[in-house]
């Protein structure tokens, strides 16, 4: 295995190092990049429009303030996860060195409250130092949470089941509630090997505690029986290890891309001896690529997305398994609630297609498809199975300085999913 490691990184610096340098761009206008960015001026955001519907009372011809680049908003959203959500958010990008090759720095901190009895506090960040010598990004969190959980693997009914795998297995889409309290720190620091290409490592802790099942016979949900099968502890679990990373970005700009790619190859190492019931290994994969359609329409965008978890060895716990949703930014598989889909390895892909509806860029919308396909402990493999999702959208700008975009999504999956996605930001 670690042969296969080293092979798998000496052939992705071998691949990038011949690459093609490509110069990183802000979301701050370049005249001399003008099918890529224009003229912040030109642009009409949301903060455009409440000055027009309530003109400033100072002079005219008093220059205008510089547009900050922070945003706070009420945090207002909604999706079939969570339900619906109140609370406040800020959201901010800066660049920190010279603009033509220095990657935006982003931030985000909330607080909020959802219908299901959800309370959640994060902060998350994603630092580019001047020159883009260090990538230091990562989140704290802590939840009061509530997940719903429809078993293992994707939904197709199993050949001859015990009681335990047909509750596990789920084909009628029962849906359980699980009620845990989470405590979250993750961090990554990378290093710059040249222009775009990174690498690094960093340290995870991933605390559940109080994790009960509501709708559930004793001792027979989903989380109980997996917990049985691999001895874990149902209610208390501890997630901690160490990660290594490689990173290449020349994508324009983090918020919402024009062009360029993202590539972000994690190996995440659960370890007992910082606390994991079990040592875990998991090959984390995310791609991105972007592809301008319009030199005078920039926003004129076909986009993809590639996330995968991959079991290499070891044993996770059941809320800690990759499935719909759970990528970093909980934006993947809009069209199914989080988690519908999980097990032991995960594979998901998503084209969209972006188009600009004002030439200001107030206005956009956006069509996408995804699919998913995971695996499961009663014999169904990876790429076996497939769950595909589709839907459209919305885009309002909500702050030009940033290139936010503020996201209303609709998306329907199978086994009667769909469901209203409220966000910040492309969901990649």
């Amino acid at each position: 295995m670690r042969v296969f490691l080293i092979t798998c990184f000496l052939i992705f610096i071998s691949l990038t190092t011949n690459a093609q340098q490509i110069e990183i761009q802000d979301t701050i206008s370049n005249k001399q990049q003008k099918d890529t960015v224009r003229n912040t001026e030109e642009l009409y955001d949301i903060v455009d429009l409440f000055k027009d519907i309530i003109p400033s009372k100072k002079p005219k011809d008093q220059k205008p303030k510089k547009r900050s680049p922070i945003s706070y908003l009420p945090n207002i959203n909604y999706n079939p996860s969570i339900g619906a959500q109140i609370g406040v958010k800020a959201v901010g990008g800066k660049v920190l060195g010279n603009q033509p090759n220095t990657q935006m720095s982003i931030a985000a901190a909330a607080l909020s409250y959802t219908t299901r009895g959800i309370i959640v506090g994060y902060l998350i960040h994603d630092i580019y130092t001047p020159s883009n010598k260090w990538n230091i990004k990562g989140n704290v969190m802590v939840a009061k949470a509530v997940g719903l959980d429809y078993g293992l693997g994707m939904g197709t009914a199993l050949d001859n089941p015990t009681e335990e795998e047909l509750i596990i297995n789920n084909p009628d889409r029962q849906r359980f509630v699980n009620k845990f309290t989470a405590y979250t720190i993750n961090e990554r620091i990378y290093k710059q090997l040249f222009p775009g290409a990174f690498v690094g490592a960093g340290v995870f802790f991933e605390l559940k505690r109080g994790l009960e099942t509501i709708g559930s016979a004793e001792n027979m949900s989903p989380t109980e029986i997996y917990s049985r099968w691999n001895h874990f502890n149902p209610v208390d679990i501890n997630n901690n290890g160490l990660m290594l990373n490689m990173q290449y970005t020349t994508r324009d700009n983090p918020n919402s891309a024009h062009k360029g790619m993202y590539v972000d190859v994690v190996l995440r190492m659960n370890q007992e001896w910082m606390g994991s019931e079990h040592n875990a290994y998991q090959l984390q994969t995310d791609f991105r690529k972007y592809w301008q359609l319009s030199s005078s329409r920039p926003n004129h965008v076909l986009a993809f997305w590639n996330f995968g978890s991959y079991k290499l060895g070891g044993k996770l716990p059941y809320v800690d398994l990759p499935g719909t949703s759970k990528d970093p930014y909980a934006r993947s598989g809009r069209g199914y609630t989080m988690g519908y889909f999980k097990g032991l390895s995960y594979f998901y892909s998503e084209l969209e297609y972006r188009y600009p509806i004002l030439r200001n860029q107030f206005l956009s919308g956006v069509v996408f498809a995804n699919v998913q396909s995971t695996n499961d402990q009663m014999g169904t493999k990876l790429f076996q199975q497939w769950q595909p999702a589709a839907g459209a959208g919305l885009r309002l700008l909500f702050n030009k300085a940033t290139r936010t975009n503020l996201c209303i999504d609709y998306a329907f999956g199978r086994f009667g999913q769909r469901g209203l996605f409220l966000g910040l930001n492309d969901a990649f």
